[in-house]
């Protein structure tokens, strides 16, 4: 049975393309792009108005899976993904045991293969335990499908140990993902540290504590030559690092989290646990640097961070809260209302962001369409208006910053290697 996405606006930035066509799907794969295709037989899906992409991938997700699935699952966080019009996320290493082995990494995929219905690749520890003392199994995991190795969710302290994981991760071609926070300085904070946390009587995470971390690692990078991607950048100052950086030739990349594009800590002042994550949303002139590295292309790509948390854990005063939020279901929206709405940036941009960039950096298929190629598709109507309601979404968690928050934009259609998965919002999976 074909399937024939018709009459969209195609944005293919990997070739080009920005036209208005059809495209023709068969067994799982793209049969033809563009122009007009007629097969009266065939599943037709009306794509008059919407944008249509190759399928967005998150590169930076907390499924949650193994050890904490009340937080979260690859079935629960995998149907907020399509959802969300994404058709592959990479899952982090921070679970219950750890994904520092061999052992634990195949369980995994195992479970992926049961229950995910979208594309899942997996990010492997740096450290054993994530405690930054001795490596992890990299090479076995890397040999085993692992596309890149974090401790995300804690900073590695020793620098020499940091060097040394680099050393290895770049001798098995991955690039290490490091969140870049110095807790010597951060860990007692909740919130970023300035006017507004001085006058909500909140200890803050000083943005020096981020810019410090990233500083040492870019220079680490320099010295072993290992790719350094910087997770989830939310200074001004640390953008303007990297740029420097790239600009000197080091191996570095980073991503931005769509909520930091979004908010700023002007939103915490009621002290809802729902905006509390780390690295803290920071001020507005933070905000608009984080802008205008996408624009000049010193930030790679757009990504969720996705942490659910249980809604009893979210549910406590603000400085009992843990860091994480729910975003795989609002990314997209929030990113499309900032940036393509606010007039920053074009549809294709943003695709080459959640899509083709984070493809390239993971080193994973996707990020095109091209006939032959897996049908990895994101339907989008860039004018649809939703207000958003936790309680609506396919996650676990209920708690979202964005909860009432009208968001203009949204994925109809997420079709993962030919099957639809979700269609005007119903994941059908």
């Amino acid at each position: 049975m074909k399937l024939v996405i018709k009459n969209g606006t195609i944005i293919n930035p990997a070739k080009g393309q920005h036209e208005k066509g059809d495209i023709v799907i068969e067994n799982g794969k793209i049969a033809a792009i563009g122009g007009h295709a007629d097969f009266p037989d065939a599943e037709i899906f009306d794509a008059n108005g919407y944008f249509v992409t190759p399928g967005l991938i998150d590169m930076h997700v907390h499924l949650r899976e193994p050890g904490q699935e009340a937080k979260e699952d690859i079935l629960t966080g995998t149907r907020a993904a399509a959802a969300g019009g994404i058709t592959r996320v990479a899952t982090m290493a921070n679970t219950n045991p750890v994904i520092d082995n061999v052992a634990v990494l195949k369980g995994v995929k195992h479970r992926i293969r049961e229950d995910a219905i979208v594309k899942v690749s997996i990010i492997g520890a740096i450290s054993k335990g994530l405690e930054g003392k001795q490596l992890s199994e990299m090479g076995d995991m890397a040999f085993n499908g692992a596309v890149a190795f974090s401790d995300d969710g804690h900073y590695v302290e020793n620098a020499n140990f940091m060097r040394r994981a680099m050393e290895y991760a770049g001798q098995l071609g991955k690039m290490i993902i490091d969140h870049a926070e110095d807790m010597t300085m951060c860990s007692q904070g909740f919130m970023n540290e300035g006017n507004v946390s001085y006058k909500m009587g909140v200890t803050g995470r000083p943005s020096a504590g981020e810019n410090i971390a990233v500083s040492r690692d870019l220079l680490l990078s320099e010295l072993t030559g290992c790719h350094i991607h910087i997770a989830h950048v939310s200074s001004a100052k640390a953008v303007e690092m990297i740029r420097q950086a790239k600009g000197a030739g080091i191996h570095c990349s980073t991503e931005v989290t769509a909520q930091h594009l979004y908010f700023t800590d002007e939103y915490l002042k009621n002290y809802e646990s729902s905006f509390k994550m780390a690295p803290p949303i920071r001020t507005e002139d933070d905000r608009q640097a984080l802008i205008e590295g996408l624009k000049d292309g010193t930030i790679d790509a757009i990504m969720t961070d996705h942490a659910p948390h249980t809604n009893e854990e979210k549910d406590v005063p603000f400085n009992c809260a843990p860091n994480g939020i729910a975003g795989l279901e609002t990314s997209l929206a929030s990113t499309l209302t900032v940036l393509y709405h606010g007039k920053h940036m074009t549809i294709d941009k943003i695709v080459e962001y959640m899509s083709v960039n984070p493809a390239k950096l993971l080193q994973v298929p996707g990020g095109v369409l091209e006939v032959g190629e897996d049908a990895d598709i994101t339907v989008i109507d860039p004018n649809k208006e939703w207000t958003v309601k936790g309680n609506e979404l396919y996650t676990k968690s209920l708690f979202t910053p964005y909860e009432g928050i009208t968001l203009k934009g949204k994925a109809v259609l997420t079709i993962v290697d030919g099957n639809i998965v979700m269609k005007e919002g119903k994941v059908l999976k």
